[in-house]
């Protein structure tokens, strides 16, 4: 799979290589930092801050992982003899600039495959070559090229399962590549910016004071994530990423999403673990890898992903725009618990669980009825593993409007769902604790409890804790109506 993973230029000389670094900030596995230093000549490693919403970090969180994976990646390269080099501006510009100030010829670079990264990437691919410069792309952001995957009948796919299916029938994904020894820097390195002065760490205040007991961006970081998850949690995992009080899901996603590890490097950490580990686990955990391949699969082939319903029909749904209701949903206060951990949860940590960012999803989409893009620009905004792939695809499944889509119809009980999956309120009580103190037969329905187990909890329902956004059964209808007169309509 995979077998031709560059498009290759030729040139010669000991004119620098400039290695430009995008999100695939680590030393292994990276196909485009391997060949600058195959190459033999000094390497200027560069990264660029480019304008543009579309381009460089989605959102703050991102943007607090964003610093202190630069941080580690030029500590890294100073392990083999270089530093990186910090620009900003537009990407083409830059690089000319940089060329005329090292005499580099060659300008590598790992593939990406987001629009507005493919598209400038494109045209200044092109116009390096017309001024002379080499210029090669390298595969390794994904496990495979999104455009060279089709249905039997050469279309893209757009259902997961046939999907997955192909995948498997490729066969295993090339193995990763070992990251090089040594990275020889120029004589005169270039100027650099200052991290500290692109100011993507947050101030006053500190919201993110809790993001660095949780995770640990860099690639050491991310080696470390993987080695924990496949001894301690890979064995359990089904039920351990359904549970929010149990810490078991990967933790790679904010990794992968920078870059700091590469999917190859997780998919064979899986491999010959079969004499410890059921292959169910495995298999689960290589599918929800393969769900990430299947989104860009999506994206490449649907480039307004994040902005345009797939399914066009729900572009006559008729949305709600309470900007109150969108406001609560925000700030964990909708008098769901479950729904409120999540969401209290995503703003300190910079994630949520998996399960509750459905509960919480379907809620926002469903109960509130309001458009399922709100949720995606407030996740974008909020997750450090933020991706313009996953991030699109996961709320228009949600909403029922993607390619892949949940029916619209089944609208999530953020009660039932609940006591289902946080049975004794362990993970509510550690997000929500004004309802810390209520017997687990009301933790997830508050406003069912009877005055004296309200009071005996110190709760006030509408003061310490809000009374419910909404009667969820009504709610429900309200949406299935609404549902309705789409499905009509078509």
């Amino acid at each position: 799979m995979n077998k031709n993973r560059n498009d290759r230029s030729t040139s010669s000389g000991s004119a620098p290589t400039i290695l430009w670094l995008r999100k695939d900030l680590r030393l292994g596995d990276h196909h485009a930092l391997k060949a600058a230093a195959d190459r033999g000549v000094p390497v200027v490693a560069l990264y660029i801050r480019e304008p543009g919403e579309d381009l460089g970090p989605l959102g703050p969180a991102q943007s607090w992982w964003l610093h202190h994976s630069l941080a580690r990646f030029d500590e890294d390269l100073q392990r083999l003899g270089n530093r990186l080099i910090l620009r900003s501006g537009e990407a083409g510009k830059v690089i000319e600039t940089l060329i005329a100030e090292t005499g580099a010829d060659t300008v590598y670079w790992n593939r990406r495959y987001d629009p507005a990264g493919s598209a400038a990437d494109t045209r200044i691919k092109a116009a390096l070559e017309k001024a002379g410069v080499a210029v090669q792309s390298f595969a390794g952001q994904l496990l495979h090229e999104p455009m060279r995957m089709k249905t039997k009948s050469g279309t893209p796919f757009r259902v997961y399962a046939p999907f997955w299916r192909a995948f498997e029938a490729q066969g295993e994904p090339d193995l990763p590549v070992d990251a090089p020894s040594t990275l020889p820097a120029p004589a005169h390195l270039p100027k650099s910016e200052s991290l500290d002065n692109w100011a993507l760490l947050p101030t006053q205040p500190d919201w993110a004071s809790e993001f660095s007991a949780i995770w640990t961006p860099g690639e050491a970081g991310a080696r470390d994530r993987l080695e924990r998850f496949v001894e301690e949690r890979l064995k359990d995992y089904r039920a351990g990423r359904e549970t929010p009080a149990r810490d078991g899901s990967s933790g790679l996603s904010p990794h992968l999403a920078m870059g700091e590890i590469s999917p190859a490097t997780v998919w064979h950490a899986t491999n010959g673990l079969s004499s410890r580990i059921k292959s169910d686990e495995i298999v689960a955990f290589r599918r929800e890898i393969v769900w990430r391949e299947y989104a860009y699969h999506l994206l490449v082939h649907h480039p307004d992903l994040p902005r345009v319903n797939i399914n066009r029909r729900f572009d006559r749904l008729d949305w709600q725009g309470d900007e109150d209701d969108f406001r609560r949903w925000c700030r964990g206060e909708t008098g769901f618990p479950i729904v409120d951990a999540g969401m209290r949860q995503l703003w300190r940590h910079g994630a949520m669980h998996n399960r509750v960012r459905m509960i919480a999803a379907s809620f926002l989409v469903k109960d509130l009825l309001i458009d399922w893009r709100r949720g995606e620009a407030w996740f974008r905004h909020t997750l450090v593993d933020a991706d313009p792939a996953n991030n699109g695809v996961n709320w228009q499944w949600v909403a029922g409007c993607g390619a892949d889509a949940a029916p619209f119809f089944r609208v999530f009980n953020p009660i039932l769902q609940g006591e289902k999956f946080d049975p004794k309120g362990i993970y509510v009580r550690r997000f929500v604790p004004e309802v810390a103190k209520l017997p687990d037969r009301y933790i997830h329905r508050p406003f069912e409890a009877p005055a004296s187990v309200l009071a005996e909890a110190c709760i006030t329902l509408g003061k310490t804790y809000p009374k419910p956004q909404v009667d969820h059964a009504k709610a429900r209808d309200r949406a299935l109506s609404a549902y309705r007169s789409v499905k009509d309509a078509a």
